[in-house]
């Protein structure tokens, strides 16, 4: 077993007491044949724990008004808790017995399985999802963060008990991440280091900070040599997605790269807001999907758009993306993002809980607690030379997914050979 890493916040938020419990190894985990064990897992951790049973643990959590969940992501599991700062005490047990005991009963994760494979049957329903899916195949195959942190229905019917208890020994052998934020003791450590499930792990050496795992998923190794995938759906509109698995949060040419995703995505005044929407009418909807990843993380340009217009959108995205690494970005524009980036920074910080995260999050991928300070003071360096060389060296190989009718897709697969000759 690793050490606790606690990190603590106060934050002005009279008896409001936010607490995330970050446990890396997420759905890129899943061992093979059992994609959705880790959220299976995840969604299990909530029904029963320790010395509560999936009832009165329900009660404790609302008997005291607070919030209690825990989300599986690519790169980890997150428990959320919310509370009075009063209720704390009682509460931030659950978070060790979750990780330490959880109980695993036969009848609610069968309840949680079939949830699960619902949730699933829903996405199928959706040409967002679809064409995101398919995106991510071309990009990550049969990486590690080549499937939906939600599984496959095939694996999922397979899972159970026995293939649940090895994940959890692995998660309780992490070092795991407690970010609290909001009214803080000053006694705080001395009354969590008394908690009983907490105690095993206090025991153990002060951690180190993790480096992140930048070759853990590269896109030369990931990418299965496709750069098209059509996903043919009986609907009235066409979802495109184009772009490519890129770097991890925290390497040296991730922060351009977040720089051109507000340039092009970021609000009205955006590229592609104003070229696809406003001089060209061509797009229902529109933006720019490039999360924090400690592997090789998306950088994808999406729209949707009409049967009609669909050839137009697929010309003015694949210009959109090219002319990154072909032209200049002027200084006016540069400044903008900048603005959206400060913005966005601050946004994200405003609750307790997205503070906690935030923390929890940097030290999982381990970087610094500085780290977005840092950002600010670095994207002033940046200019549109620096994010066109970026460009040149990050986004050079486009992999496009698309969902819409047959003969849609058939004509679409055509412009984009043509668009793309060298790349087909």
């Amino acid at each position: 077993m690793n050490p606790l890493d606690v990190v603590l916040e106060p934050v002005n938020a009279p008896g409001v007491m936010a607490a995330k419990f970050w446990i890396r190894g997420g759905s890129r985990a899943d061992p093979c044949g059992q994609k959705g064990a880790h959220q299976l897992l995840g969604s299990m951790l909530t029904r029963g724990c320790g010395p509560f049973d999936h009832l009165a643990m329900a009660d404790l959590v609302e008997g005291c008004g607070a919030g209690l969940r825990c989300d599986t992501h690519e790169d980890g599991l997150l428990i959320s808790l919310k509370c009075a700062d009063h209720d704390a005490d009682h509460l931030l047990p659950l978070l060790g017995w979750m990780l330490m005991e959880p109980h695993l009963d036969s009848d609610q994760l069968a309840l949680e399985r079939e949830l699960s494979i619902q949730a699933l049957q829903r996405q199928r329903e959706d040409p967002f999802h679809l064409a995101f899916d398919g995106w991510r195949q071309l990009a990550y195959g049969h990486g590690p963060y080549g499937h939906d942190p939600l599984g496959l229905s095939k694996d999922l019917n397979q899972l159970g008990r026995k293939q649940l208890l090895p994940l959890i020994n692995q998660l309780s052998s992490q070092a795991p991440v407690l970010a609290i934020a909001g009214t803080i003791p000053e006694d705080f450590n001395q009354r969590l280091q008394a908690m009983d499930p907490f105690q095993a792990w206090f025991q153990q050496p002060t951690p180190l900070s993790p480096q992140p795992s930048w070759e853990m998923e590269s896109p030369k190794s990931t990418a299965n040599g496709s750069n098209l995938m059509l996903q043919e759906e009986p609907t009235g509109q066409v979802v495109l997605m184009l772009g490519q698995a890129t770097l991890p949060h925290g390497h040296q040419d991730d922060l351009a790269l977040r720089l051109l995703t507000c340039h092009l995505g970021s609000g009205m005044s955006s590229l592609l807001f104003r070229r696809l929407r406003e001089e060209h009418g061509v797009a229902y909807d529109v933006g720019v999907h490039h999360p924090a990843r400690e592997g090789a993380a998306p950088f994808v340009l999406h729209a949707s758009t009409s049967i009609e217009k669909a050839e137009l959108t697929l010309e003015l995205l694949n210009e959109s993306w090219w002319e990154l690494s072909q032209t200049r970005i002027s200084e006016e524009d540069v400044s903008l993002a900048r603005a959206k980036f400060h913005g966005q920074l601050a946004h994200a910080t405003q609750t307790t809980g997205q503070r906690a995260e935030r923390r929890a999050q940097l030290r999982g991928l381990g970087l610094p607690d500085n780290h977005d300070r840092q950002s600010l003071k670095a994207i002033e360096t940046l200019n549109g030379e620096a994010l066109q060389a970026v460009a040149k060296k990050h986004l050079v190989d486009p992999k496009l997914s698309l969902c819409g009718p047959e003969n849609s897709l058939r004509n679409l697969a055509k412009t984009w050979q043509q668009l793309n000759p060298k790349h087909s």
